[in-house]
């Protein structure tokens, strides 16, 4: 017997660990800058050091968990919009042949872990992770579709992704030369 629903809670709990590990090096991180500035001192007259942490560490993670939430959210309609385009597929079998991917990202939140003091690291565990799922993914859908139409969800899904990176990178920085120029210098 076998139960399309087994892995229904590995997003979930991906998830849930990439926020996790994000969120421990963030709490370093911040702590670091708390001290620096001189902050940390008067943070430690209301809260023990380990409140403090748990404290940052839940903000933390909620943050994170909202945030890969939105671009799990995001890369499933950009798929299933690519999908809709490029597949054949009018049973939906290609859509259960996919869900066999969010062991990737399992296995991956669980190799995070391994990174947790580095930043680079995590990018990098969540960047290749990324792509692996996706050659998962394009090999399974490639069944359902032609050549012609593999390469059109491939090029459709880089493109939507890269107008909407760089246009999260050309506001943040239009943001950010709005707020150097109105500082008095």
């Amino acid at each position: 017997m076998k139960n399309p629903y087994l892995f229904g809670y590995l997003p979930f709990v991906t998830i849930c660990l990439f926020s996790l590990t994000f969120g421990v090096y963030t709490v370093g991180l911040s702590v670091d800058f708390f001290k620096e500035i001189g902050l940390y001192a008067g943070m430690r007259e209301f809260l023990s050091d380990l409140q403090l942490r748990i404290f940052l560490l839940v903000m933390y993670a909620l943050l994170f968990f909202m945030i890969f939430s939105a671009l799990k959210l995001i890369a499933e309609t950009i798929h299933e919009t690519a999908m809709l385009l490029f597949s054949k597929d009018e049973e939906g079998k290609s859509f259960s042949e996919a869900r066999g991917g969010n062991v990737i990202y399992f296995f991956g939140s669980l190799a995070s872990a391994g990174g947790i003091h580095s930043i680079y690291i995590l990018a990098a565990v969540f960047l290749l992770t990324t792509f692996v799922y996706f050659v998962y993914i394009v090999y399974k859908m490639s069944r359902f579709m032609t050549m012609t139409n593999t390469i059109g969800l491939i090029i459709f899904e880089i493109i939507i992704w890269s107008v909407l990176i760089s246009s999260l990178i050309y506001i943040v920085l239009k943001l950010y030369n709005g707020v150097i120029a109105s500082l008095p210098f």
